[in-house]
């Protein structure tokens, strides 16, 4: 009997199953395929798919050095994005984050996240030129770990064993391409097209005809919900998705061609620029890309967004030129509209610039968490369980971060590393973490960004800010113990610290500061341990002194002194605030910091947890 040819349709049985191929799904993918296990992928789409999310944080590299796909990425030529530029007062200069400080393979990338094309009847020479960008990528990378992808297989239901409390098979549809065009095989490992013009089916589903949905089941050991914002376990089983109110934005954008380039000629040339708008209502983003065009978008609160459009229609502020042809849609005029609300983004914007036709979207109740992201023998990873915002582009780094966690906890499931429910509960407290610190930056620019007017704490989880932030609680609390939980008045205090993050400090005042040589190297590095202000002050006064003492008495020499300490404070209170999250930023962090005496083991070939 001649052998048997790979299948187009997923298997009746699959050690560990993925629903969803993106970002969080691909990784989790690659990194389980990568220790040895039989991986299945299903997608409901055929990538390259459209996913907004251009702009990316520098621990992605480190998480893509794990699985083997940072060179995949750096040689497919994304933007190189040096730091971030961000203006919350339009009396002061921006602030600028700069990744490279840090060492100059600590840069992150714009990417693109391109429109997805269906099956066609184009000639095989159009398919061939379609490119693959950032989520392909790493979904041919997961496929080439050794996972087995299906595409354009949707899962429709999840069926649970006894009191459903542990899911044992999916449901799944797969759409074949139009009859003129053969179902490839989920994962072709030789090239050509006459290996698979056959039609070939599994014994668990019913047969149709090549162009007619094609239904099946597939049962598995572990699966991981990696279904983005759709959230399947979350939303339709477990319903435990709790929106968080104080974050209830919309955000509306689009694709330019022909603007200006902020930062040109300038180590900062690549780096996104982020800017309050006049009005306090939310925030605006220009995200240059390597494809020529620019993402440009606002992000407003929601009543806010309302009000405008009961307004009347508003006037567009560009020229006929940048939008040459029909805007009345009420969408892409206020989206004009409310750009004009960040007029440092707006001087970006030139008189030739083209907001590309039809490319303006919207998207609303985005900011969301859980109470659980795992169970028995199940995973919830990516925006399948949480999503905090835009602003900080944190989205790609909780993808990772949960998706290495969810691989993490199943292999030490497996591999007997501690038992099931263990590996479940520290998914669930690893995500938690990396969510709640990446949240209360988030909710501290806001704090800056509506002028402190808002009660944005209402609705966090203490919990989850306990175990985010115990490291922090010495430094707003003094030595003094309160208790289990962290109080109002704490967490308006951790966000306080925090907004100084966004102090408009430059790299060269950086520089000045750590040349003049008068502060501690280790109070101006970043990896130390967070520092108590008081701590600086003590620091600053000592400083101030030194230069009393060597000056004269004249106004200037004070005036001198006084901003140079000045100067120096904001420094330090900026490294001070970075150090929130700089653990984030490294994937080493997982194998220091440890929940119920467990960290992660990271190692190829023996990935798991491990007692500290």
């Amino acid at each position: 009997m001649p052998s048997a040819l790979p299948s187009s349709i997923p298997p009746n049985h699959s050690q560990i199953l993925i629903i969803g191929g993106g970002p969080a799904g691909s990784y989790a993918a690659a990194a389980l395929a990568r220790e040895g296990f039989q991986v299945t992928l299903l997608e409901a789409s055929k990538f390259p798919r459209y996913h907004v999310g251009e702009s990316l944080i520098p621990s992605v590299r480190h998480y893509l050095r794990f699985i083997g796909a940072e060179e995949k990425v750096i040689k497919h030529g994304f933007i190189q994005k040096p730091g971030s530029a961000i203006k919350f007062n339009q009396f002061k200069r921006e602030g600028y984050t700069d990744f490279v400080a840090l060492g100059c393979n600590n840069s992150a990338w714009n990417v693109v996240r391109i429109v997805s094309l269906p099956y066609t009847s184009q000639p095989i020479s159009f398919l061939l030129q379609v490119r693959s960008e950032f989520d392909q990528l790493l979904l041919n990378h997961a496929r080439a770990s050794g996972a087995t992808v299906y595409e354009q297989t949707k899962v429709e239901a999840i069926n649970f064993a006894g009191n459903m409390d542990q899911p044992i098979s999916v449901d799944w549809v797969h759409t074949p391409p139009p009859t003129s065009l053969p179902t490839p095989p989920s994962s072709p490992r030789e090239h050509g097209f006459s290996s698979f013009l056959p039609s070939y089916c599994n014994g668990n589903v019913r047969k149709a005809a090549p162009s007619q949905p094609i239904r099946g089941q597939t049962s598995f050991d572990y699966v991981v919900d990696a279904t983005g914002r759709a959230g399947i376990l979350s939303t339709r089983y477990l319903k435990n998705r709790h929106f968080n109110a104080s974050l209830k934005n919309i955000a509306v954008w689009g694709y330019w061609r022909h603007v200006g380039e902020y930062g040109k000629g300038t180590k900062r040339f690549g780096a996104p620029w982020f800017e309050a708008l006049t009005d306090e209502s939310g925030w605006a983003w220009f995200i240059p890309l390597h494809d020529g065009s620019t993402s440009i978008g606002v992000v407003m609160n929601e009543k806010a967004y309302k009000r405008r459009c009961q307004e009347p229609f508003p006037m567009s502020p560009f020229p006929a030129t940048c939008t040459p042809f029909d805007i009345s849609s009420t969408t892409t005029a206020l989206y004009l509209a409310n750009i004009s609300l960040a007029p440092g983004l707006m001087r970006l914007i030139t008189g030739v610039s083209l907001l590309k036709e039809n490319s303006v979207r919207s998207a609303s109740d985005f900011s969301y968490s859980a109470p659980s992201y795992a169970g028995y023998r199940y995973r919830i990873i990516g925006d399948a369980g949480a999503f905090i915002d835009p602003f900080f582009s944190s989205g790609v780094h909780l993808a990772m971060t949960s998706a290495l966690s969810a691989s993490a906890t199943i292999c030490a499931s497996i591999r007997g590393h501690c038992t099931e429910t263990e590996a479940a509960t520290w998914h669930t407290k690893r995500v938690s973490t990396s969510y709640t610190r990446f949240q209360v930056v988030v909710l501290s620019a806001y704090k800056q960004i509506r002028s402190q007017s808002d009660d944005i704490l209402s609705d966090i989880d203490e919990d989850n800010y306990d175990r985010a932030f115990a490291f922090l609680r010495p430094v707003i609390q003094g030595a003094s113990d309160m208790g289990a939980r962290l109080s109002e008045t704490e967490l308006q205090r951790s966000l306080d610290f925090c907004v100084k993050l966004f102090n408009p400090t430059s790299p060269e005042q950086h520089e000045r500061v750590s040349l003049r040589g008068d502060i501690s190297q280790e109070l101006l590095d970043v990896a130390s341990p967070v520092v108590d202000p008081f701590v600086f002050e003590q620091a600053l006064h000592a400083s101030a002194s030194s230069d009393g003492e060597e000056s004269d008495s004249s106004q200037s020499s004070a005036r001198s002194t006084y901003i140079k300490t000045l100067e120096t404070k904001m420094v330090l209170d900026k490294i001070n605030a970075r150090r929130i999250i700089h653990n984030e930023y490294y994937i080493n962090n997982l194998e220091i910091e440890q929940f119920d005496g467990l960290a992660v083991r990271l190692e190829r070939g023996k990935l798991g947890l491990r007692l500290l």
